[in-house]
């Protein structure tokens, strides 16, 4: 068995919470080494930022909010510890596929500082499905909500650990997306999405056997949804943005929520 580098390790660490959260790390080394430590291990960010959110959510519940605030709440702390940068690329992603212009123009269309009809639509639908999901979690009790806003959260960083695999380019030579586009191994990438869903189906198993296969299928849905997306912008756009990698962890959230409510 390999042993893990424990500087590698923290240099990863480092990268992962530098990248996709506002908490307070010092990224030591930007190359594609770190990168492929930082995106491998990206649902510990995830992990970070969905017990802020449950956090705060439960602390709105005990105040004696409604679920919808609740679910207002947590859906609001995701966006303040990320800076707004997925939701930011998201709507830069909904403009670029949506302007049905050739990959180059396209990709001149999201880099710029504003949003068009297609980006406002986008998030307009996206927050309003992940605001409906959660309430709906939060009637059946603060634990389950809890539990889904911690775990949409892994699932939307365990999909930019995936749309990092080796064989997925870069859209451009500079920027995020060109430093760990295809850095993580594909069998690591799998193995870190399987280990995501296993962890998930244990937080559901808290609510009783059928809650964990719930929970266990919901995150492989999150995944594949976001999986779909990856591709389209990768022949549309002929690789990976950082808006991109935004629009995709938002996906993966947003579908791994509204699963959890069906059925």
């Amino acid at each position: 068995m390999r042993r893990v580098n424990p500087s590698k390790a923290l240099h990863g660490v480092r990268f992962a919470f530098g990248t996709l959260t506002v908490f307070p790390a010092r990224i030591t080394r930007w190359d594609r080494a770190a990168a492929r430590a930082g995106m491998t291990l990206a649902p510990l960010a995830g992990l970070a930022v969905g017990l802020c959110a449950a956090a705060a959510g439960a602390g709105f519940w005990a105040a004696g909010a409604g679920s919808l605030l609740v679910a207002v709440v947590s859906v609001a702390v995701p966006a303040l510890l990320t800076r707004g940068l997925h939701l930011d690329g998201l709507a830069d992603v909904a403009d670029g596929l949506g302007s049905a212009k050739p990959a180059e123009e396209a990709l001149r269309i999201m880099k710029r500082s504003d949003i068009g009809p297609f980006g406002v639509v986008a998030l307009l639908f996206l927050l309003l499905a992940q605001i409906a999901a959660l309430s709906r979690l939060y009637e059946d009790g603060w634990a389950r909500g809890a539990a889904a806003t911690v775990v949409s959260a892994v699932a939307a960083r365990a999909a930019l650990t995936l749309a990092s695999r080796r064989g997925v380019t870069a859209a451009r030579p500079d920027g995020l997306g060109a430093v760990v586009a295809g850095t993580v191994p594909g069998r690591r990438a799998a193995v870190v999405a399987a280990l995501v869903t296993a962890a998930s189906a244990a937080a559901g198993l808290l609510f009783g056997p059928r809650s964990a296969l719930h929970f266990a299928l919901a995150v492989p849905a999150g995944l594949a949804v976001a999986q779909v997306l990856l591709r389209r912008c990768v022949g549309r756009f002929g690789g990976v943005t950082g808006d991109v990698f935004g629009a995709v962890a938002e996906t993966s959230a947003t579908v791994t929520l509204v699963a959890l409510t069906l059925g």
